[in-house]
């Protein structure tokens, strides 16, 4: 069984990526796990399912669950201009052809779930730069997040969709209103209610012991050269919201299995950010150029098509995390290479599943893989 997917699995490996581990569940119980490869390419160190990867961006729906159990509470408004409670966005410029202007509206909160609030993905501004000498890398998150309110918008907030540090942001909204430091807010109120106990968004940034390691590929050699860096991680106290959790396969699933009842938000919330949400001068802008995706509240969400229905997000490394309610399916997919030659590829994880369970045929066509772009979808 599950023909297809092993076989879109095997292809990342001929396409030389060094391992992979792959689990899919339905209706509450583990179909697949399939795994293969290398955890370590040169010493030959196979897969074997309890490695530790960075995440990247599939921190992103951590940090959305947090800050949406908040707005649960009533906590905040998705309408609430972010200054309310980050001062720092009060006096925001942006980006004009007649140069560096005072941004005309507010960012609003809704507007960093979608990614629309103009903000850009430099964490290498000169404003950070001396920020990063001054506090000796440090870096603690709100104090870290209020400099790159310096940093000019892209566009005036909510008038396009940009890929950026948003959930970031939102990771330092919610340590203001819950009180407590983001990474402790989320250990107590997704992690540890989970189970989940190799997770981590503060992970002692010199201790890979347990970790994949990791590679970048680069295109122009073929070659997957070893690169231990989270470049998102800009210092030791950067519990960054969008790119900065550690996780293993067997965690990261009872996280997507969670999304299927209510043990971290109300199914009616759920629904909610998994709604489609964008206008369609955002749309144009979207990394998904597909009709049957679309974004709601800090993640990929189901549009137009009726066999498509998952909702979920990436990590720059190749994580892919899937959530299909009305299939009762959950898949998460972890390998640990950055600009790997097969990003392209792994949302189709979710269509071979699919074909695999109900006995379709899945034609995959060639994808042209852009290596250049600046995104850690």
């Amino acid at each position: 069984m599950f023909e297809q997917t092993k076989a879109l699995c095997q292809a990342f490996l001929d396409m030389g990526i060094p391992g992979f581990d792959l689990i899919v569940y339905k209706d509450g119980e583990c179909i697949l796990r399939h795994m293969g490869g290398y955890a370590d390419l040169e010493n030959k160190i196979p897969v074997r399912g309890k490695e530790k990867y960075h995440i990247y961006s599939c921190s992103k729906l951590f940090t959305c669950v947090a800050a949406m159990q908040l707005w649960e509470k009533g906590l905040f408004s998705l309408e609430d201009p972010v200054a309310r409670y980050l001062p720092a966005f009060g006096e925001m410029t942006v980006k004009t052809e007649n140069g560096i202007q005072k941004a005309k509206n507010p960012i609003l909160i809704r507007q960093l779930f979608q990614m629309t609030a103009g903000l850009n993905y430099d964490l290498q501004t000169p404003a950070l730069r001396e920020y990063y000498e001054a506090c000796q890398r440090r870096c603690p998150t709100v104090e870290l997040v209020n400099v790159i309110a310096k940093t000019p918008l892209e566009f005036e907030p909510g008038e396009g969709w940009h890929y950026s540090l948003c959930h970031d942001v939102l990771a330092a909204l919610v340590e203001v209103l819950s009180g407590e430091k983001f990474e402790v807010y989320v250990k107590k109120h997704i992690f540890d209610p989970l189970g989940m106990v190799h997770s981590d968004f503060l992970h002692p940034i010199e201790d890979w012991e347990g970790f994949a390691r990791q590679y970048r590929y680069v295109e122009a050699t073929g070659e997957y050269q070893p690169w231990w860096k989270n470049t998102y991680r800009p210092g030791r106290e950067y519990a960054s919201g969008g790119a900065g959790c550690v996780s293993t396969v067997e965690d990261y699933i009872k996280f997507l299995e969670a999304l299927l009842g209510e043990k971290l938000l109300k199914q009616q919330t759920i629904a909610m950010m998994a709604t489609d949400a964008l206008t369609e001068k955002q749309r144009a802008m979207y990394t998904y150029q597909t009709p049957s995706i679309g974004y709601g509240l800090g993640m990929r969400a189901p549009r137009q098509d009726p066999e498509h229905t998952e909702f979920g997000w990436g990590g720059a490394a190749g994580a892919f995390a899937s959530v299909d309610p009305v299939n009762k399916l959950t898949i998460y997919y972890a390998q640990h290479v950055l600009t790997a030659p097969n990003r392209s590829l792994r949302r189709w994880l979710y269509t071979t599943v699919r074909g695999d369970l109900t006995g379709k045929k899945v034609q995959i066509p060639g994808v042209e893989v852009n290596y250049d772009l600046d995104i850690t979808y």
